[in-house]
């Protein structure tokens, strides 16, 4: 069976930049955080936070579907969440004012405060919940909304708080560790070993590390756990394994936060270690410039979305909001976007599971991107080598994504 694959199409943005557009790239029924790795947290973003009590805050759009943004506009996160809201109404305008009612809830950056913002919404008629940003408050209006007959689509990247009908937009570094490992097998490395951080973000990423390589073929030859700050001990105790002549290991995997890349570079480096022999690999954290000047990283490969799509819309962001958004700023838009493209098309089965996971996905500002029926996503990423400590992309995002797993 086949059918037509609707694309749907926002206002101009200006004579030289064209259409803004958001796909569905399949049809319904086809076939086939504070943690090591920040949940939005972004002090640097410039954009303010809303004023809960204007009228501005609490409502974006007119329309006859009803849905919830809760998003913190006080409290913490207020500057994220500022922005997620932001990114909201541009994609609102960019779709030509679609036929949707955003109801702007503020959850104070507390459990306590999501959960009275989704019961509130879900009292108000919200059909589908955007939000919240942080994990344990997914986890609190997860149960209550699905209770209620409606989903979630959350922005925080803890994979733990996904569940049916609970959906993550957001950057989960699992689809990360997928890609870099597939391209690194794919370049002839066949014989892994990992200094993976002791943290809740390394117990995420070794887990889906590990079944990356095997189910690529390769071999595991040894993987080291450290403290973040202190990763010399578990250097040491890998050294024969990927320093030195006697070298068994030709990739090493390396996630973790920026501070303890930086500390784990210097100690890389006082160990012998050569990039050249073995490549080092990693998730779309070491996309900083002090990662990318450690010398213990150059020729490595990372995975992360393509950021043309994101560069294009923090320039129109700036124009609008005057403000420089965070990078998770987009997620807001494209969950608005793909709000708005449901709607349009699936009448009353617009915010279904089977609708929300149909396999082929659908295509945003930082590309293709879909929900498994567990709740994860995954996405279509680019991968990186870092030459002359800049980031350069050596194998695209591809534009759809493959079966689930592989």
């Amino acid at each position: 069976m086949s059918c037509d694959r609707p694309r749907f199409f926002g206002n101009a943005y200006g004579a030289a930049v064209g259409l803004l557009a958001l796909a569905l790239s399949a049809c319904v029924g086809g076939t086939d955080a504070p943690r090591s790795r920040p949940e939005a947290i972004a002090p640097q973003a410039e954009a303010p936070p809303a004023d809960p009590a204007t009228p501005r805050a609490n409502q974006i759009g007119s329309g006859s579907v009803k849905v919830a943004l809760i998003v913190p506009l006080t409290g913490q996160g207020a500057t994220v969440g500022a922005a997620l809201r932001n990114a909201a109404e541009l994609a609102f305008e960019d779709f030509q004012k679609p036929d949707l009612s955003i109801v702007v809830k503020d959850d104070r950056g507390t459990p306590e405060g999501a959960r009275e913002a989704a019961q509130a919404a879900l009292a108000e008629g919200a059909e589908l919940v955007l939000g919240p940003l942080f994990a344990a408050n997914v986890a609190a209006v997860g149960a209550p909304v699905r209770n209620a007959g409606k989903p979630v689509i959350a922005f925080s990247t803890d994979a733990a708080v996904a569940a049916r009908g609970v959906y993550l937009i957001s950057f989960l570094p699992q689809s990360e560790v997928d890609r870099v490992v597939d391209e690194a097998t794919a370049g002839g490395r066949r014989s892994f070993a990992a200094l993976i951080p002791e943290t809740t973000y390394g117990n995420a990423v070794e887990a889906q590390f590990r079944e990356a390589v095997a189910r690529k073929g390769a071999r595991l030859v040894g993987v080291e756990r450290y403290a973040p700050a202190d990763p010399g001990a578990a250097v040491e105790r890998l050294k024969g394994v990927i320093a030195g002549p006697g070298a068994q290991a030709d990739a090493l995997f390396l996630p973790g936060a920026v501070d303890g890349l930086v500390t784990m570079g210097a100690a890389l480096t006082k160990t012998g270690f050569s990039p050249a022999r073995v490549r080092p690999v990693g998730t779309a954290l070491w996309n900083d410039p002090r990662v990318l000047a450690l010398p213990a990283f150059q020729g490595g490969m990372f995975a992360a979305p393509d950021t043309a799509g994101f560069a294009s819309f923090a320039q129109r962001y700036q124009a609008r909001f005057g403000a420089t958004p965070p990078r998770v700023a987009s997620l807001g838009y494209d969950a608005v976007s793909l709000t708005a493209a449901l709607t349009k098309q699936y009448g009353t089965q617009r915010f279904t599971d089977t609708t929300l996971t149909v396999p082929s996905g659908f295509a945003g500002i930082d590309g293709t991107f879909r929900f498994k029926p567990e709740g994860t996503s995954e996405r279509a990423l680019a991968v990186y080598e870092i030459r002359g400590n800049a980031a350069a992309v050596v194998s695209p995002a591809p534009k759809s994504l493959g079966p689930s797993g592989i």
